[in-house]
């Protein structure tokens, strides 16, 4: 019998890739099965695994069918090389032809994380109310604990701040259309500020209503639910409409269905599961359908609906509704496959710590759920095991306008829930460093809890009294030398963060650069090889810009841009940043060395990828970075097909003093020599301005202005530049002396502070 031909496209820089294979280097077992799919719908396959390259029926498992180009085996492998392939199914029941086939290696040892058969994996799972968070039993004893202790889990301070209040508010109205239909940045904003209120009016009146036996709070979390559930599922809260308002709207109608499920009629549980269906179902056709995050995983939205919305509303019409076993399904074998997308085994998020922030906030919360309620824990895999580094290393608590990305807090202290987010991570590893940073956020950031990104995300109180029911106190242990490394390499997204007295606010020296295979994709900037310097309290070379709002000219003309980044133009061009995925991600960096070395810890990276674009005659630009604990030194080298300008760039809050070859900023608790020590062009031309090209006025109308250096070389084919940059703290006056020796085919520079000489080496240019 001749099988049909099976379509193995070939994968690109967007999609997900076959895996695993020769190069794979598995980090848990069992091993994560992608392929990329053999047809645009409607496709099912058989995947065998075996010990045998010939597939011996004795040594090979067959699993069919499979309803998606992704698959978890439900029990580890034993150690050992194995082999697999794939085919498609077809409508007779049979099958195409094979696969080609891929060979992995199995190593002793990896944490064991295989993820329950659709089968059995709703099999212990209650068909009573309430699911989401509390169940049953649970609530009992919640209720018994108040009767003897109404502060119990900090239920008392979320009674009085976050559902007091609602009781006595009037219900929020549905969010009007945009006028014309058009998207205004402020109208999008107060509408998924609105539908947040009103999750907030449901979940927290109903669940302190249960939790007390309160009928006045049940009846009016009632009125809230039933108001919400009247809402249009097609209209200005809709997916299409404006995704954050729909996320919010379903989620409050999904806490209060479930809360409350007693106290509604038969009549009134249809249409609220109704409209919780259609809400549902358009964010499960979005993700699964239209986005098709399982062949091209990066978006950003989608990704974060399966946490915010398809978790919490396919629990609650779980055994109900039969079309959400699918969706819930989908979702945890895309959380058992390819979550993050964002990241790997170091833990870090290519979009920044703020998104981390985000998909942290609802990714945990959709875990916790699924633990309690399947039993099912996704914790175990290694990404969630790491991924606190992130924010430990690149957005540490005591720094301002130092990590790249989007960031709606940039310029304020670290985020709350970022604090918050971090404690879970504690409370799941014992990670004492993790407690520490929780603290210290707490301790900084106390007065922007009524701030949008904060208020109209997510509600302290409810989280404080959720985590210390589920997870245990971790005690704080402060970073030293002994715990925290010099130098951090998040090898997943090309982040490195180098680090000295971090425990320290005031003598606290961070230094962080990127260079990331993500490139400028999603809401990454153009910004490969830039770094960014805090010290002593201040913020130096920055993360210039204002959040104004996604899509505004702050944003897509500046932010994004080369020209807000610690880094160079060439002829005054940038890297790549605008709209086309396949450009953002193909305009990518690369870290190639990240180390502690004798004395100091170096980084080198490579951006010329990021150029391309617009400087195809870029040959070779590669930064390296030398961080001696109290100064930094950066040499840059660039090559080019033809003669050209270097612009090199820096960012900064505040007017700097230039004079010939040097540039010093002074801050209100730091100041910062730099210095050009070296040009292979000769001198550079230095130049500041405090402008934001291109950037509609009326977006940062009253905002202070910050300040940007342009230091340009003479044309030349090759360059390599040698900056010094020493921060000084505020009333401790110091310099770092050098001096250079060219004999050679090289450039030796000497540093001396303090009796302390280092030697840095710059090829010549040729």
């Amino acid at each position: 019998m001749t099988l049909s031909p099976l379509y193995e496209p070939q994968s690109g820089v967007l999609t997900v890739q076959y895996e695993p294979n020769e190069q794979t280097a598995l980090l848990e077992n069992p091993p994560r099965f992608t392929w990329i799919p053999a047809k645009l719908e409607h496709d099912r396959y058989v995947l065998q695994i075996s010990r045998s390259a010939a597939f011996e029926e004795a040594d090979t498992r067959t699993i069919q069918p499979i309803l998606y180009n992704l698959y978890t085996p439900d029990e580890a492998l034993e150690p050992g090389t194995y082999h697999w392939r794939y085919a498609l199914l077809e409508e007779d029941g049979g099958h195409t032809a094979w696969s080609k086939v891929r060979r992995f290696h199995v190593a002793p040892g990896l944490p064991e994380t295989p993820l329950p058969s659709r089968a059995r994996r709703y099999a212990e799972t209650s068909v009573q109310h309430p699911r989401l968070w509390l169940q049953g039993s649970e609530v009992e004893a919640f209720r018994a604990q108040l009767e003897t202790d109404p502060t119990y889990c900090g239920f008392d301070v979320f009674y009085e701040k976050s559902v007091k209040p609602w009781a006595e508010r009037d219900l929020v109205a549905e969010p009007l259309p945009y006028p014309g239909n058009k998207r205004v940045a402020n109208l999008w904003r107060q509408m998924y500020m609105d539908t947040q209120e009103a999750l907030y009016g449901v979940r927290h009146l109903a669940v302190a209503g249960r939790l007390l036996g309160d009928e006045a709070l049940l009846d009016r979390a009632k009125a809230w639910l039933l108001h919400v559930s009247s809402w249009n599922p097609d209209g200005t809260t809709s997916r299409d409409y404006n995704d954050e308002a729909s996320f919010r709207t379903a989620g409050a109608i999904a806490w209060g269905y479930d809360w409350l499920y007693d106290r509604l009629s038969e009549e009134e549980r249809r249409e609220v599961r109704r409209v919780l269906l259609a809400r549902t179902r358009q964010i499960a056709q979005h993700c699964i359908e239209h986005s098709k995050i399982h062949h091209v995983p990066f978006d950003s939205h989608a990704v974060r609906s399966l946490s915010s919305v398809l978790v919490p509303c396919c629990i609650v019409l779980l055994h109900e509704e039969p079309e959400v076993q699918e969706w819930l399904d989908y979702t945890m074998e895309y959380y058992a496959c390819l979550y993050s997308p964002w990241g790997g085994a170091d833990g870090g998020w290519a979009e920044g710590p703020m998104y981390w922030t985000t998909g942290m906030a609802f990714v945990t919360e959709a875990m916790n759920l699924l633990k309690k309620y399947t039993g099912i824990n996704f914790y175990q895999r290694p990404f969630f095991t790491k991924t606190g580094d992130f924010p430990l290393y690149t957005f540490s608590p005591d720094t301002l306008r130092c990590s790249f990305g989007d960031q709606s807090t940039l310029g304020d202290p670290v985020s709350l829930k970022t604090g918050f987010n971090i404690r879970q991570f504690a409370g799941l590893t014992g990670n004492g460093l993790y407690q520490w940073y929780f603290e210290r956020v707490r301790e900084i950031d106390t007065d922007s809890e009524m701030k949008f990104y904060n208020y109209g995300w997510w509600d302290f109180r409810f989280d404080e009294m959720v985590y210390r029911h589920d997870y245990p106190q971790v005690e704080a242990v402060a970073p030293t030398d002994a715990n925290i490394e010099g130098v951090k390499w998040f090898r997943d997204i090309g982040w490195v963060a180098f680090h000295s007295n971090m425990a320290d606010p005031e003598r606290h020296i961070m230094l962080l650069t990127k260079s990331s295979p993500y490139g400028s994709v999603s809401h990454s900037h153009g910004d490969q090889n830039g770094f960014l310097l805090h010290a002593y309290g201040e913020p130096l070379a920055i993360e210039s810009g204002y959040y104004v709002a996604f899509n505004s000219t702050m944003h897509m003309k500046w932010r994004r841009q080369t020209r807000s980044t610690n880094n160079i133009l060439i002829d005054g061009l940038g890297q790549y940043a605008e709209k086309d995925k396949v450009l953002n991600i193909a305009a990518s960096g690369m870290v190639e060395v990240a180390e502690q070395r004798k004395g100091y810890a170096y980084s080198r990276s490579n951006a010329t990828a990021a150029y391309q674009e617009h400087v195809p005659y870029l040959e070779r630009y590669v930064r390296e970075l030398y961080f001696f604990g109290t100064y930094v030194v950066v040499v840059d080298h660039i090559d080019l097909a033809q003669a050209g300008t270097v612009d090199w760039l820096f960012q900064t809050l505040y007017e700097m003093n230039v004079s010939g070859q040097t540039f010093t900023v002074q801050g209100r608790k730091a100041d910062m020599d730099g210095r050009f020590v070296y040009s292979s062009s000769g001198e550079l031309s230095l130049s500041q301005r405090q402008s934001f090209t291109d950037v509609d006025p009326s977006e940062i109308e009253g905002l202070p202005p910050q300040w940007h250096l342009k230091a340009t070389t003479k044309a030349a084919r090759n360059h390599r530049i040698a900056t010094l940059l020493v921060p000084i703290k505020h009333g401790e006056p110091k310099y770092v002396s050098y001096f250079m020796d060219d004999q050679g085919f090289d450039v030796h520079i000497y540093f001396t502070e303090d009796g302390v000489t280092h030697r840095v080496e710059v090829p010549k240019a040729y």
